[in-house]
């Protein structure tokens, strides 16, 4: 139960910013080239709640990842729809790297900072937490921007590989859309692809971002996994 309230504390609120900047990115972007749909339906908003999606929330404190309700985006009101989409489908993983870059930055000066005072009890009960909620940030940030960037619809990657290829084979890999998460979940469990590639690029990134700072990250990836 206490491993379960730490994670929370330290995870749940980054999570949701992360998630939540993600889809507003999205968005935004679609309005900047002529899609007017999110803002309509109320969706340019840093308001998570209007982009909690339930069983992604769940797994977001479970198991430390989830998801959003995609943020709604009609490619066809687009200026240059194949371009736009493009560019739309980046905006959220763009964002996420942007945001883990920020963290990576503030988890340095903290870490700095705070190396100073360890033992002192200000250090342990404020700055403590405090470094261990922005690692968490770096930590999922680096993970939804790398993790979305897979080129497999419905995940970014796949719709920016789709406005990439020649239409002909942009329009048989779009048609993958419907099963593609399920696609992307058996690639992860059942083959090498997240063990041997995404995994470690996603830690190594982590790694260069955090730099000495990257004993708070190792900590905060022990207490979401329950060491």
């Amino acid at each position: 139960m206490e491993t379960l309230i730490a994670k929370i504390s330290i995870m749940l609120v980054p999570a949701l910013f992360a998630i939540t900047l993600h889809e507003v990115a999205h968005g935004f972007v679609a309005e900047k080239l002529g899609d007017p749909t999110a803002r309509l339906l109320g969706r340019l908003t840093l308001n998570p709640f209007r982009h909690l999606d339930p069983i992604g929330t769940l797994a977001l404190v479970l198991f430390g990842f989830g998801w959003a309700r995609p943020v709604p985006v009609n490619f066809g009101n687009l200026r240059n729809p194949r371009q736009g989409m493009i560019l739309v489908a980046l905006a959220g993983p763009v964002t996420n790297l942007l945001v883990a870059v920020i963290s990576a930055l503030l988890l340095r000066v903290v870490f700095l900072y705070g190396g100073r005072f360890a033992g002192d009890m200000a250090f342990d009960h404020v700055l403590q937490p405090v470094a261990l909620m922005i690692a968490s940030s770096l930590f999922i940030n680096v993970l939804l921007g790398i993790f979305n960037l897979f080129p497999l619809p419905p995940l970014d990657g796949g719709r920016v590989m789709v406005g990439l290829l020649p239409e002909r084979y942009g329009m048989q890999l779009a048609r993958l859309e419907p099963f593609g998460f399920v696609l992307v979940l058996v690639l992860i469990f059942y083959t090498p692809i997240w063990s041997g590639f995404l995994g470690p690029l996603i830690w190594s990134l982590v790694a260069v971002l955090s730099g000495p700072a990257a004993p708070v990250v190792h900590q905060m990836a022990g207490i979401l996994v329950g060491r």
